[in-house]
């Protein structure tokens, strides 16, 4: 892949001949850097149970709490280190759980489920980095804390013959825009899957006993780690670099029953491999994202 948005950009900052003057006469030049923050729960600091995550469960005010202040720890470390163009995108179940009254005031965010592109709604070739928050395992994982893929009707998903969850799909995604993961954050099965897939920098927040309890990891401890974290991703930006997912992408999708494979069979060009299995080949991950996500989300009987 030869395209990084941030590596232009300094490029062409380096070859200019017109400088911004500041008052006391000093020439600078500055590139501002535009992140793409993607933000799930289940994987946040101080999440032990799926009671958290769910809005009719236990302490799911107090899960709100914990994934916005998590999210402001992150956009505060990117502000540390001066001006920044920041995209948060809610990313969980109806994607309306951030407080966003609460949300550090110099980001822009996006809230609601009802986006064609999900949990990577809003993220372009215009941006110079990607964040994960919050994120867990795939569907299937063993001693992955509330692993799922998208959600419960799904068993797998396949992109050019690589598994992936759902951040390695955000991840093919971004990729796909030329945009790199500079850190993902999750629990213990999520960090390892998504290390294998992609080559970045992870925050550990919780390590599952079984499927639905966490040993967790104070929030104060995750936040801190967090800000070291983005600022060493920061720091070392020039050399990051996106997943090469440009072109086709031949995608499998394995539901919980066959009577959705039945269905999606109506979709031109959609294959069935088995009972319930259904491939595609898509023109690029844009295509491919949207459709998976209709086949999963919004395809109901």
């Amino acid at each position: 892949m030869t395209k990084q948005p941030h590596l232009a950009r300094l490029a062409c900052i380096a070859t200019l001949t017109a400088c911004v003057v500041t008052p006391v006469g000093i020439a600078q030049t500055q590139d501002i850097p535009k992140v793409f923050i993607s933000v799930d729960m289940e994987g946040i600091g101080g999440i032990g149970t799926g009671r958290m995550t769910n809005a009719s469960g236990k302490d799911y005010a107090l899960g709100r709490e914990l994934m916005t202040d998590e999210v402001n720890a992150v956009v505060a470390a990117i502000f540390e280190r001066g001006p920044a163009d920041v995209l948060v995108n809610d990313s969980h179940g109806d994607m309306q759980n951030l407080l966003h009254t609460r949300l550090d005031s110099r980001v822009q965010y996006i809230q609601g489920n009802l986006k064609p592109l999900g949990m990577v709604q809003g993220l372009d070739d215009s941006f110079d980095a990607a964040i994960f928050l919050g994120y867990h395992a795939r569907a299937g994982t063993e001693d992955g804390f509330l692993a799922h893929t998208g959600s419960g009707s799904v068993k797998g998903i396949w992109l050019n013959g690589t598994e992936v969850g759902e951040g390695g799909l955000n991840a093919f995604y971004a990729g796909s825009q030329g945009v790199p993961v500079i850190l993902a954050a999750g629990d213990l099965a999520f960090t390892k899957q998504f290390s294998a897939l992609v080559p970045t920098r992870t925050v550990v927040t919780k390590e599952a006993i079984g499927s639905s309890v966490a040993k967790l990891r104070h929030p104060d401890n995750v936040k801190a780690r967090l800000r070291l974290a983005t600022l060493e991703a920061l720091a070392d930006l020039a050399a990051a670099r996106p997943l090469d997912t440009r072109g086709p992408i031949t995608f499998r999708l394995r539901s919980a029953s066959t009577t959705r494979a039945d269905i999606v069979q109506a979709i031109p060009n959609v294959r069935r491999i088995d009972g319930i299995t259904v491939e595609y080949d898509a023109r690029n991950m844009t295509e491919a994202y949207k459709l998976i996500r209709l086949m999963y989300r919004y395809v109901s009987w």
